[in-house]
């Protein structure tokens, strides 16, 4: 039997093509954000072993509260390269709504026990 080998990268494209039922921010990151961000929030998901450069931690109240939620909006938008971070960070911009970003950007300040 054979089995299909897929990059973490592939993998990562795969599912930001897979619609989702995810309402709330915390279901919005365990469908968009855990591969890279894990699911804990500690910048260990299964991508990141890939990756030269570590992903976000989500959980550093210090890193996340030196980012304003404007920020954090325009990364989730248009990618890591918009505010100058990696490359790899994917735009969402056009898998999700406005709505569902804010959702993601409040889950986040959750994350980080930390405010905007």
């Amino acid at each position: 039997m054979k089995t299909l080998a897929m990059g973490p990268i592939a993998l990562l494209a795969l599912c930001a093509a897979a619609p989702t039922q995810a309402e709330t921010g915390e279901e919005l990151y365990h469908v968009y954000c855990i591969q890279c961000h894990g699911t804990a929030g500690d910048g260990r998901g299964v991508n990141a072993a890939a990756m030269d450069v570590l992903p976000r931690a989500h959980i550093d109240p210090v890193e996340m509260g030196a980012r304003q939620d404007a920020d954090l909006n325009k990364v989730i938008h248009q990618g890591g390269k918009s505010i100058n971070k990696s490359v790899l960070m994917p735009s969402w911009g056009h898998n999700l709504t406005d709505e569902q970003v804010e959702k993601l950007v409040q889950h986040l300040r959750v994350l980080c026990n930390c405010g905007g």
